[in-house]
């Protein structure tokens, strides 16, 4: 059984980017996955500091992550980029946590532009030897598609679900 971990890089309590993430986690969770959520809102990740092992939770939540066999990436678009919280993260984790690893990658836009932040996303987790999945989701006006946690757009929800059917495919074909 694959595990599937889903990193949330947004700090909002009601976050688009979350709800979609959970919403492809469930697909993946159907697809026979192990899912897991880590919520980078919620948890004590001071600034990366190269000099200073074990920051904060940092320690524990790359475990979470380097036991995973796929990653849901997901993050709102801020200034055209992936936010400071998801990039904090990264910063931390490296070619050992992602080697061999399936990753999806998944933008919420407040307005219209969400290709650069996934170009960013998906050459920052190249540069880490991840195996990033040629689907992707980038969701414009995320705040009027995504209402209490649930999509309004049928095709945008089958779209956030297949990329989280597809992450679970791939991880279980990297885990032979």
């Amino acid at each position: 059984m694959a595990r599937i971990v889903a990193i949330s890089g947004s700090r909002r309590e009601a976050s688009t980017t979350k709800a979609a993430l959970r919403v492809a986690l469930e697909a993946a969770a159907d697809a026979g996955a192990e899912t897991d959520l880590i919520d980078l809102g919620a948890v004590d990740l001071p600034l990366y500091h190269p000099d200073e092992d074990d920051q904060g939770d940092s320690e524990r939540l790359k475990r979470r992550v380097r036991e995973a066999d796929g990653v849901l990436a997901g993050t709102p678009v801020y200034r055209g980029s992936y936010s400071s919280t998801f990039k904090n993260f990264h910063d931390f984790c490296g070619s050992h946590e992602y080697e061999d690893t399936a990753v999806g990658l998944l933008a919420t836009a407040g307005g219209g532009s969400y290709g650069g932040t996934l170009e960013h996303l998906r050459s920052t987790f190249r540069n880490v030897h991840a195996w990033v999945v040629p689907h992707e989701v980038g969701i414009r006006g995320a705040s009027s598609e995504i209402d209490d946690g649930r999509f309004r757009d049928d095709d945008l929800r089958k779209r956030t679900e297949r990329l989280g059917r597809i992450v679970t495919e791939h991880a279980e074909r990297l885990r032979e």
